[in-house]
This record gives structure tokens, C-alpha cells and sequence, in this order.
């Protein structure tokens, strides 16, 4: 009786200490939206209503999505590559792969301000090789947040499918390539499925990064890009409608749950090992 109720017992702490720092406030922001003076989930009818703050939100989904995407491709080659390198090269190529997280946000951030400027490095190379005359306007673009995003959450993609593929035995593949399959064809049936779950897991740290940013859509993508992350500051900080800003947290809540659950759905799919 007493072993039945051990687990329970240890992970209570941790789970009264979730409720009450993250369940029970989150709770309390989103039970302020549903009802105020203008009646029923007013705080929601003025959001949609309003085509500024639907731009927003679907810029916020937008860059998100594209991000994920981007970093799915490039984190998926790269770990790839750090996995099957020897056991030195492996440990450089790691180190390489992660050195930007060892400096914050706001600093590598504002790295690609001194980057992307128009007196910065890539317009003075551009212009020093003479491909244009002219430095071009590269900051408060989509693009520009959308580069700074890959490479802020790249390594946390990284990260998660190093492990992951190195747990792919060396025997399944070799056993693909005897049976006559590709090299095409063994990554197509069978690295990538078991590769599946950390690609998951991987997209949604980005994705949930890349929604929630306030850092970066704010220091390169200013007023004329801003993202949910930064509208819900202004809405907070500026303007004092906490209301507002409540309505806004919600909504990325809804959806970041909504798009983890759907991510987890897919992985079910294309897992092999749960078919």
C-alpha cells in the first residue's frame, strides 16, 4: 500500500507548487477575459473585431510557423551531420552548435541590429563588392525578425535531435542498406520516422519561442512588425488596459496549446514505433 502511494507522494510538492505559481495565476488572467462591462467575451469580440489586431496575431503565426519550418530543416541537417561525426569533431561541432545560447537574448539579438543596418556589415560588404550602389532597408522587415529568429532557436533544434538520432542503432541502418534500400530510401523509412519524436519536440520549443518572443520582434521588427509577444507589452506597459493584455495571453495560450496538441498528433502518425 505504502509503494502505491510513493510516487504520488514525491511528485505532490512539485505539483502544488505548479498550481499555485502557474496553474492558478494563468487561471485567474484568463477568467478576468471572459466577462466585462460590455457583457460576454466582449474582450474577445473587440480583438477579432479590430483588423489591426488580427494582422498581429496572424503576423505572430506567421513568422512562427515559418521559423519552426526553417529550423526544422536546418537543425534536422546539422544534427545529422554532428551525429555521425568521430567523437572529437563531434564534441567541437556541438560546442559550435550551441556557443550562441551562451549569451542572452537581447544581445544576439541586437547583434543582427549591427548586422542588418544599413551602415551595418552586410550592407557595407554588399557595397563594397559593388553589387549595389545603395545600402538596402533590411531592419523592421518580416525578413529580418524572421533570420533572427532561426538562428536564436536553431540550437535548441540542435539540441533535441543530436540525441535522438545518435539513439538510431547503426545496425537498423546498415540492415536498411542490405535489403537493398537508398540511401534516399533508408532515410526516408527509416531515419526520419524514428526521428519523428525529437523533430517534434524540437518544433515545439520553437514554435512556443518564436510566439511568445518579446525581445526580438521588438529590437527588428519595431512598430511596422509587431507580434503578439510585444502587443501584449503595449497593451500591459503603455496603455494600462490589463484587460486587454489578459485577452491577448489568453489567446497565444489557446493557440500554443492547440498547435502543441496537433504537433503531438502528427508525431503519433509518423512514429513507427506506435502504429
Amino acid at each position: 500500500m505504502f509503494k502505491r502511494y510513493t510516487g504520488w507522494t514525491l511528485a505532490l510538492p512539485a505539483t502544488l507548487l505548479v498550481a499555485l505559481f502557474l496553474v492558478l495565476p494563468v487561471a485567474a488572467t484568463i477568467g478576468t477575459t471572459f466577462v466585462d462591462a460590455k457583457g460576454v467575451l466582449a474582450p474577445y469580440v473587440t480583438f477579432f473585431s479590430s483588423g489591426f489586431r488580427r494582422t498581429v496575431l496572424w503576423r505572430t503565426l506567421e513568422v512562427s510557423l515559418i521559423t519552426t519550418a526553417i529550423s526544422l530543416v536546418l537543425g534536422f541537417l546539422t544534427a545529422f551531420v554532428v551525429s555521425r561525426a568521430p567523437g572529437r569533431l563531434k564534441s567541437i561541432l556541438i560546442i559550435a552548435a550551441v556557443f550562441p545560447l551562451l549569451t542572452g537574448v537581447v544581445v544576439r539579438s541586437f547583434a543582427w541590429l549591427i548586422i542588418l543596418g544599413k551602415n551595418g556589415i552586410l550592407n557595407n560588404f554588399l557595397v563594397g563588392i559593388g553589387l549595389t550602389d545603395e545600402p538596402f532597408s533590411m531592419l523592421y522587415t518580416q525578413g529580418s525578425v524572421i533570420v533572427a529568429m532561426v538562428y536564436l532557436f536553431t540550437p535548441l533544434m540542435i539540441l533535441t535531435l543530436v540525441g535522438v538520432l545518435e539513439n538510431i542503432p547503426e545496425d537498423v541502418i546498415q540492415a536498411s542498406a542490405s535489403l537493398g534500400a537508398s540511401p534516399s530510401g533508408t532515410f526516408r523509412q527509416v531515419i526520419f520516422p524514428l526521428a519523428v519524436p525529437g523533430l517534434i519536440v524540437g518544433a515545439v520549443l520553437v514554435f512556443t519561442g518564436s510566439f511568445t518572443s518579446y525581445a526580438t520582434p521588438q529590437l527588428l521588427g519595431g512598430e511596422r512588425q509587431m507580434m503578439m509577444g510585444t502587443f501584449l507589452y503595449q497593451r500591459a506597459m503603455v496603455n494600462f488596459d490589463w484587460v486587454g493584455a489578459s485577452t491577448i495571453a489568453a489567446i497565444m495560450v489557446v493557440i500554443t496549446v492547440a498547435v502543441v496538441l496537433a504537433m503531438t498528433r502528427i508525431a503519433k502518425r509518423l512514429n513507427p514505433m506506435t502504429t
